[in-house]
């Protein structure tokens, strides 16, 4: 389970870097439909993530 976190954790740190220079790097519909992508991966990585969460007990 730690290898899988790890894994998500890095799919979610590349997509934000990625989502962030490409509005740098492109303009127009390449920006658009590249950021929808990492967009995407960063919302599944954050909900997979909250999904894997420990929970505590009171």
């Amino acid at each position: 389970m730690n290898a899988l976190k790890a894994l998500v954790w890095c799919a979610l740190a590349v997509a934000l870097v990625v989502n962030v220079a490409t509005s740098f790097a492109f303009d127009g519909v390449q920006q658009v439909l590249i950021s929808v992508g990492t967009g995407s991966v960063v919302i599944v990585s954050a909900a997979a993530l909250f999904l894997m969460r420990r929970r505590r007990r009171p």
